[in-house]
């Protein structure tokens, strides 16, 4: 999904490069962590609903699989590209190194938009997705999970397709499963607790009570969903969010300065995360363009859609009064962008560990899979923030002890730990 001109790996390269360098990392890591181990791009032949047959296009990167199996999610866009599966692949390596989780990074994607396909033919996908690459995938090496516009069902219809090959019962091949068919509870919320646990720290860091805040979301899918639930839970105000129009097929934000009820929002909201524009003006919304979310004078900007969202044109327009951006999505802040924050001492919590509530509830998920028994929601959701929090802390201590920007200290932690793998391995 890239934009025209941006190639999001060439980015997670850059970002690479720099740290790579800083670490003193020696010739053969670097190649090696540079490049993915592995890629498969492939065609997947569907006979459509109106008997006709159209042949859509299929990505897995396995970027690293030195700390354990590769792990990551499978997204179904229109313009879905090679270059951001490879990116987020890489992405996924530092994340679980970051948070400490034993998997390496993978990714996954389609060239297709669900919008315009029916269940029957998405099924058929998910099948034929599973049917490429079978003896590369499994629990014990590469486990899928859910992405953009992907659910809990497209991985159960890959799930079973993975179950009837192989003649075996594998739940844990892959996690973001239902309730009931191996799914973890809390699953659903972990990417944007995730988030505001980060943000609870950074703000107990910064001294500032969370109740005295205010907060602009981009994006209204999962992530965005829950990070704004919980941050309104905590007592903080969130006044915009972004949100997908698909009449006018644009990005537009919803502004509400006495404050968001998310339980308001969520019920003028579809399965995609797009907000009813008619409804939100009834309850008393301001529509506004879409990057209106990223001008909005608060505290904290919440990036939690698509990569590339501040950059050096729009990190121009962020307002003096924000204190800490979290990122929720992935890669949504240009190198460019970084040196502008860097300058003004925004507090950025980098994606890599803002984010990784997912595939950390993800990796329970596979634990309890693999183990056959399951924990309750408050089980989960307390590893979680304990691992998130942990996670937090060890990048801050970096940050402050070096003198150098979280993103960096992220890094840092992330690269050294995937470093030492393939070199205990004897890789290089």
């Amino acid at each position: 999904m890239s934009v025209e001109g941006f190639n999001p790996f060439k980015m997670a390269q850059q970002q690479f490069d720099a740290v790579a360098e800083k670490l003193g990392l020696d010739q053969a890591t670097r190649d090696l962590l540079r490049y993915p181990d592995r890629e498969y791009q492939f065609n997947i032949p569907i006979r459509m609903d109106d008997g006709t047959y159209r042949v859509f296009r299929g990505f897995r990167v396995q970027h690293s699989d030195a700390r354990g199996p590769a792990k990551g999610g499978i997204r179904f866009h229109p313009q879905e590209t090679i270059d951001t599966v490879r990116a987020l692949a890489m992405w996924m390596t530092w994340k679980t190194a970051v948070v400490d989780i034993p998997l390496g990074g993978g990714k996954g994607g389609v060239v297709c938009d669900p919008h315009h396909l029916s269940l029957r033919e998405q099924e058929l996908i998910c099948r034929g997705w599973v049917r490429q690459i079978v003896r590369n995938l499994g629990p014990l090496q590469d486990v899928p999970a859910p992405d953009v516009m992907t659910t809990s069902q497209h991985m159960i219809w890959m799930l079973d397709e993975y179950e009837k090959i192989t003649g075996i019962k594998a739940p844990g091949f892959i996690t973001g499963k239902p309730l009931g068919l191996g799914g973890s509870l809390g699953r659903t919320e972990a990417t944007g607790y995730g988030v505001m646990y980060t943000v609870r720290e950074a703000l107990k860091f910064l001294g500032i009570d969370i109740k005295n805040t205010t907060a602009s979301f981009q994006g209204f899918g999962n992530v965005s969903q829950y990070a704004l639930d919980l941050y309104t839970q905590m007592g903080g105000k969130a006044i915009a969010v972004s949100s997908w129009d698909p009449k006018e097929q644009r990005a537009i934000t919803f502004r509400k300065k006495d404050g968001i009820n998310f339980k308001e929002l969520i019920s003028i909201t579809n399965k995609f995360g797009e907000i009813d524009k008619s409804k939100a003006q009834e309850l008393g919304f301001e529509i506004l363009p879409g990057s209106a979310w990223i001008e909005q004078e608060v505290d904290i900007l919440v990036p939690a859609a698509l990569e590339n969202q501040i950059n050096k044109d729009t990190v121009q327009l962020i307002k003096p009064t924000v204190k800490i951006i979290a990122e929720g999505a992935n890669g949504p802040t240009t190198p460019e962008a970084d040196e502008v924050l860097k300058e003004r001492k925004i507090h950025v919590i980098p994606d890599f560990l803002c984010n990784a509530g997912g595939v950390t509830c993800s990796y329970f998920e596979q634990v309890q899979c693999n183990m056959n028994y399951y924990w309750t929601k408050e089980e989960v959701l307390t590893k979680l923030d304990q691992k998130m929090t942990s996670a937090y802390h060890s990048v801050l201590e970096l940050a402050n002890n070096k003198g150098v920007y979280m993103r960096d200290a992220a890094y840092m932690i992330a690269i050294s730990r995937v470093a030492e793998a393939v070199k205990l391995r004897g890789w290089v």
